[in-house]
């Protein structure tokens, strides 16, 4: 059996996992899970599957976590249990939200364990030494973004992408404001943000999704995760969801994955890699007439995409800077603090004050996330 840890157990990606594994009992033992404080959900969880280790990263929730566990796991509390988590099992699923994956991505690797990674900002923020402890231990990355997933999947058709791979594609369902103007987007609520029009995720994804953000740092991921040149990545509006994206060869040939839009298929394929599971999660009835469009995506109105392009090419410690600005703006949105039309702004603006830095360690990640944070807060505060 595969032994598998998931740390954010208790949100989106997370509850999904565990439903895939709760159909593979005789495939994968559940031997970690994490959550930051959602105790009464992580611990029905454990009761549920019984890991050996369960995580809680506020430390005072620890005594609650204890009381409510019917059984005596190793429980671990505050920075260490993620650590912890990340270092135990086969595979680790990283499903922790924002940049506080980073330790998650960086301790699976350097344990040599398969990790699926569903935490795009522990490669946008600090991409160059991922790559290092990535390429110098026994870990691999399988990606566990839908996109991600799909052109990892349509790149193993070939023995030599190095050399075949033209360009891929990401596809991008263009959110819940697609089409409309620079004027309306200024009018919209949180309520509509919240509202994805094809996919379930957490509301900082959401909110991402709605201002085409998500789909820029998924275009820094695909760069850090396949080696691809930012000139050989294209983004695409497909609204159906269904193409989840494209890996172009340079004899013309176009390979896609194509199915439905349930998470639990990606996930599903990380942790059963190289083998594939029985379950059809996101099977498509081929008899069903169904229209697929593709549009270029409107980068005047959600200028957040073409801007991630530019940071991305910038390199160093710019995606860092972008990574934490932008959780930060999210954030003030999510409070009601600033207008959806004000977190590009606020990213913008804060990204005026970062000075070009290379990153060489850890602490060098960390400053530039911090600095980031600390200017992005400033400016909200003067509005």
């Amino acid at each position: 059996m595969v032994q598998v840890s998931i740390a954010g157990s208790t949100g989106s990606v997370g509850t999904q996992a565990l439903d895939v594994i709760s159909l593979n009992r005789s495939l994968f033992d559940l031997t970690a899970i994490f959550a930051n404080s959602s105790v009464d959900l992580l611990a029905k969880q454990a009761n549920l599957f019984r890991p050996k280790l369960v995580g809680i990263g506020v430390d005072k929730l620890a005594r609650e976590l204890i009381k409510q566990l019917d059984y005596s796991p190793e429980v671990v509390a505050g920075d260490e249990a993620l650590v912890a988590v990340a270092e135990s099992g086969d595979v680790v699923l990283n499903a922790v939200v924002g940049f506080a994956g980073l330790p998650v991505t960086i301790s699976a690797l350097e344990s040599g364990k398969r990790l699926a990674l569903a935490n795009k900002e522990s490669l946008v923020s600090a991409g160059d030494l991922v790559a290092k402890v990535r390429f110098s231990s026994s870990g691999e990355i399988i990606p566990v973004d839908s996109e991600h997933s799909a052109i990892h999947q349509a790149m193993r058709s070939s023995f030599f992408t190095d050399v075949e791979v033209s360009k891929i594609i990401l596809t991008a369902s263009g959110g819940p404001f697609r089409g409309k103007n620079r004027e309306s987007l200024a009018e919209v609520t949180l309520e509509e943000a919240l509202a994805h029009p094809t996919w379930s995720m957490g509301p900082k994804i959401t909110v991402d999704s709605s201002t085409l953000m998500n789909k820029g740092l998924e275009v820094i991921e695909a760069h850090e995760l396949f080696g691809i040149g930012y000139d050989k990545i294209e983004v695409v509006v497909h609204p159906q969801s269904m193409v989840h994206s494209i890996v172009e060869f340079t004899d013309g040939s176009a390979i896609a994955q194509i199915s439905g839009p349930d998470m639990r298929l990606p996930i599903a394929y990380a942790l059963g890699y190289p083998s594939r599971l029985k379950q059809a999660f996101g099977a498509l009835d081929w008899k069903q007439s169904r229209l697929l469009e593709f549009e270029a995506p409107d980068t005047e109105n959600f200028p957040a995409l073409p801007f991630a392009f530019e940071v991305g090419l910038r390199g160093g410690g710019a995606p860092t800077w972008l990574n934490a600005a932008n959780e930060v703006a999210v954030a003030a949105f999510l409070a009601s603090r600033i207008r959806w039309i004000d977190i590009y702004a606020m990213v913008r603006a804060s990204f005026e004050r970062y000075q070009d830095t290379e990153l060489d360690s850890i602490d060098d990640v960390l400053n530039i996330d911090s600095e980031a944070r600390r200017a992005t807060r400033s400016i909200i505060e003067k509005l």
